[in-house]
């Protein structure tokens, strides 16, 4: 059962975590939207996909922001706790740094857990989505950039062929013929007028034509059946969507990076178990940079940390690069940077402990 203390610096930590992660959330979200509405300037994104594109978008980016959320709520409530001296009293109490870690651990593992949902599960399916919306937009795009007057378009391996005769400067459609030969029967229509879009949802590509007619029946036989319509729409289906949506590493499952034994493929999922493992790291790492009374600099404390904070993902890019370049041996894996800044910091920190102070002192004190 937790105690007072633990449930105090639990509750301490958790607010300024909430709201650090909503700042970095708003400053994120506002980059990427200002990025969002360049590419809706330029005609690189639709009006209409913003906010699903920027939901993808924040989603994919999570589980980046969680690990120096946390990293930087510790450092933050603890120095309060150093400057305002209940540090002191609780050290003074018998509540000494083991208890600070256990508090710190114990809110650690529901944050591990949450930013690994988002890394593990949500990353790549965010990934899947954003490169689904730009192979949409760019389909669309070299479609209707494409499209020429008096020129035949043919698709689905040429059981489906298009001839436009005229487009006007809206992107309408006029004199259009078409042949369908899919099912067995060929279906002739001609057409005044049509226009053309593609499907968000399925990548599928409709064309709707006006005012025409259609002709059923294949040549050679009596069978053939004419009718006029007012609206005739056709659907032409996408060439193999499914798979070019998958074209990136960040959009494969986690459960098929697991088993993979290609090392890029490797290397991607070390990343995405870095974002929780970093937690834990982070956690351990933030105590000591604080300095406990009100009367120890921690000018220099406050320069470590934030020298551990960029080093930590500076060597992950670093660490993961060497893995997959086989710089560093597979055994070692690509998280050995996070043992290395630990133990720097605390190397670093070492002859300011008590511990250290006391065997000098002892030292000292020694006959000679």
């Amino acid at each position: 059962m937790l105690g007072i203390v633990d449930r105090y610096v639990l509750r301490e930590v958790t607010k300024v975590f909430l709201a650090i992660v909503l700042t970095l959330a708003l400053i994120v979200a506002s980059m990427l939207l200002l990025r969002t509405f360049e590419e809706v300037n330029v005609g690189a994104l639709s009006v209409t996909l913003v906010f699903r594109f920027l939901g993808y978008q924040l989603v994919r980016d999570a589980s980046s922001l969680l690990p120096p959320a946390f990293f930087l709520a510790a450092l933050v409530t603890l120095s309060r706790l150093a400057r305002d001296s209940e540090l002191i009293a609780m050290h003074a109490c018998g509540l000494g740094p083991s208890r600070t870690y256990r508090a710190l651990l114990l809110l650690a593992v529901p944050v591990a857990a949450l930013t690994a949902w988002f890394a593990l599960v949500l990353q790549p399916w965010a990934a899947t989505g954003i490169q689904d919306i730009r192979m949409q937009q760019k389909e669309q795009a070299a479609q209707i950039a494409g499209l020429q007057p008096g020129r035949f378009y043919v698709e689905e391996e040429g059981d489906v062929v298009v001839y436009i005769g005229a487009i006007d400067r809206h992107r309408s459609l006029g004199d259009v013929f078409l042949l369908d030969r899919r099912g067995g029967t060929n279906r002739m229509v001609v057409s005044e007028g049509g226009v053309h879009r593609l499907e968000e949802v399925s990548g599928d590509h409709l064309v709707t034509l006006t005012s025409g007619y259609r002709f059923d029946g294949n040549p050679g036989e009596a069978a053939f059946m004419i009718g006029d319509f007012d609206a005739y729409e056709i659907r032409i289906r996408a060439k193999e969507r499914a798979a070019r949506a998958r074209g990136k590493r960040s959009t494969v499952p986690t459960s098929e990076l697991r088993v993979a034994t290609d090392l890029a493929d490797r290397v991607e999922f070390e990343h995405r178990l870095g974002a929780p493992l970093a937690i834990f790291t982070l956690a351990v790492l933030a105590i000591p940079l604080v300095a406990v009374s009100p009367r120890q600099s921690s000018t220099g404390r406050l320069a470590l940390a934030f020298l551990a904070y960029f080093s930590f993902f500076n060597f992950q890019r670093l660490a993961e690069g060497w893995l997959e370049d086989g710089v560093t041996p597979l055994w070692l894996t690509s998280q050995w940077y996070q043992l290395l800044i630990l133990a720097v910091v605390y190397l670093a920190l070492l002859p300011d402990s008590l511990w250290a102070r006391r065997v000098f002192g002892r030292w000292r004190r020694a006959p000679r």
